[in-house]
């Protein structure tokens, strides 16, 4: 569990990602998609903030994992 930003007025919905796409964080307060995973692409999206407070360094992971796709280590 991760506690995060949000200040959003829409969310994905996960019936409409394809099939090569999945659904990776979801909000426990109100069920939406908080973050997708595409397989085929060096791809993935978070529809919160990950660098907001509190505890923005426990989610520096997600920054780490863009840097290394980036990096064409994956």
């Amino acid at each position: 569990v991760y506690i995060t930003s949000q200040n959003h007025g829409y969310a994905v919905e996960a019936e409409s990602l394809p099939s090569s796409a999945s659904v990776n964080y979801i909000n426990v307060n109100d069920g939406t998609c908080e973050g997708v995973c595409y397989e085929l692409q060096k791809a993935f999206s978070v529809q919160f903030d990950p660098n907001a407070c509190t505890g923005a360094k426990a989610k520096g992971f997600l920054f780490d994992e863009f840097l290394n796709m980036l990096g064409g280590d994956e």
